[in-house]
């Protein structure tokens, strides 16, 4: 089975980042990779092979959806599960991200004791035939 064990977690905000990188490590048990920017993360994938991308849309420079797109031009990334975490989650906006390709999203602020079962969620979701 597919299970998702290693996660790439892109957030550019310190202070969430260490409550996300707690949350995935030491709730969840994965094995976690931080990136403080998309290109730090686009940097860091192909090392680590994530099973997942979990990616903050609202960064300074090359934001979330700009980093998403660059992932997606990569043969080893193409079809790497992506899951956004953002505040910007009206229904329009989930949409959007979803018709991108997006495995899920998350809304920010997120619980760190949920994440990790909402991760293992989505990633149960893209192992499904029809998902």
């Amino acid at each position: 089975m597919n299970d998702i064990r290693r996660v790439l977690y892109v957030e550019d905000e310190p202070s969430i980042r260490a409550v996300g990188l707690f949350s995935l490590e030491e709730v969840g048990g994965f094995a976690v990779e931080a990136a403080g920017s998309g290109p730090e993360a686009l940097a860091k994938v192909g090392a680590f092979a994530p099973d997942l991308i979990l990616l903050d849309v609202m960064m300074p420079g090359m934001d979330g959806l700009a980093t998403y797109r660059a992932l997606r031009e990569r043969p080893d990334c193409a079809a790497l599960p992506v899951v956004f975490m953002t505040a910007k989650v009206q229904p329009h906006e989930v949409k959007s991200y979803k018709e991108l390709g997006a495995a899920g999203v998350i809304a920010k602020p997120f619980d760190p004791v949920a994440l990790p079962d909402e991760i293992r969620a989505i990633g149960a979701a893209q192992r499904r035939p029809g998902a």
